[in-house]
């Protein structure tokens, strides 16, 4: 069985010869194939190649084409820094009011830096598209989105004083340029689309906030996503524990959760409805723990999800890219031989 079919397996909801694995790891495998995040993010050459290489030194069975967080708002036009080796940031929001947003341009992705992704995912899906699972991340959620555009501080006190059909109207035109990007990506042939929405998560707003503003358009992209005839992962950072039905609500088939949301309320709320996706420490354990920590983590995790046919393993986040490869390396090796 390959890694193509171990996941698909997953999302079937069967019961794969083993866990399968898709790892969060762009950073490092930037940094292990001796490029600069600059040199990563202008050429697709560079992005199909470092996912390559990581598929045959890990053997992983899928993998996670990410480029950073500020793809889509820097397309809006929101001022975006570029570091030599760190991704793209954002400082300031582009709207001063939630007045402005009918001047928002619409995207033109094709005089844009989203055509080296898509080109890199295209690559990708030709050289080892046949065995490997590719899930091409679209960036930003429609609430996270709307933050980054109006200023995420700015944004959260909009939500509280300002009225709710112009808050609404920004997350609708977020919500439009995030499924405009994913039928791009879907275009591809990648096998999976998802989005992440952390700015929605717990913490940073309330439970009842995120079901009010963020869960009806993470619904929406979801519905998108399908209609495009491709399964749907989302992803929230943080403890997540008191959004986990809704977030199961939404018709993802897959949930991308963070090492802080409990194990248990995880296991209860996906059982038989969705993929649960995670959820390593990154940094504290991964990155920072020592090669037996790293062991003895990996080893409680997959006791947690014993006999669960929906389950694919990866960190709860990023991987930072000075992770130690050994760190990697005993943790799929744990991962690979886990009968359980």
């Amino acid at each position: 069985m390959n890694g193509k079919e171990r996941i698909q397996k997953v999302l079937n909801g069967e019961m794969p010869d083993r866990t399968p694995v898709m790892l969060h790891n762009f950073l490092m495998a930037i940094r292990e194939n001796g490029y600069t995040v600059e040199q990563y993010r202008k050429e697709p050459k560079i992005i199909a190649e470092v996912f390559e290489k990581t598929v045959y030194k890990y053997d992983v069975d899928g993998i996670l084409l990410d480029m950073d967080t500020a793809l889509l708002s820097s397309l809006v036009g929101v001022e975006t820094d570029y570091p030599a080796d760190e991704p793209a940031r954002n400082h300031a929001g582009l709207i001063q009011s939630l007045d402005e947003v009918e001047h928002l341009k619409e995207v033109d992705f094709s005089v844009s830096r989203a055509m080296v992704y898509l080109e890199a995912a295209q690559r990708l899906v030709e050289k080892i598209g046949k065995d490997i699972y590719i899930r091409g991340n679209c960036d930003q959620a429609a609430f996270s989105l709307a933050g980054l555009i109006r200023g995420t501080e700015d944004f959260l006190v909009d939500i509280l004083t300002e009225e709710e059909e112009k808050v609404r109207a920004l997350l609708e035109y977020a919500s439009r340029v995030t499924c405009s990007f994913m039928s791009l990506m879907a275009e591809t042939g990648v096998d999976m689309l998802s989005n992440g929405d952390s700015s929605a998560g717990p913490d940073m707003v309330s439970p009842s906030i995120y079901k009010t503003f963020a869960y009806p358009y993470e619904k929406q992209i979801v519905h998108h996503c399908h209609k495009l005839g491709l399964p749907y992962l989302l992803h929230i950072c943080g403890d997540t524990t008191d959004i986990l039905d809704e977030m199961a609500d939404t018709g993802a088939d897959c949930l991308e959760l963070d090492y802080k949301t409990d194990i248990q309320a995880i296991r209860k709320a996906t059982k038989d409805k969705t993929v649960f996706v995670g959820n390593l420490d990154p940094s504290g354990v991964i990155c920072m723990g020592s090669k037996e920590t790293v062991i003895e983590k990996t080893k409680e995790l997959m006791e947690s999800q014993k006999n669960n046919p929906r389950f694919i393993f990866n960190a709860g986040c990023a991987i930072p890219a000075i992770t130690p490869a050994e760190n990697v390396m005993a943790m799929l090796d744990v991962v690979r031989n886990y009968r359980g």
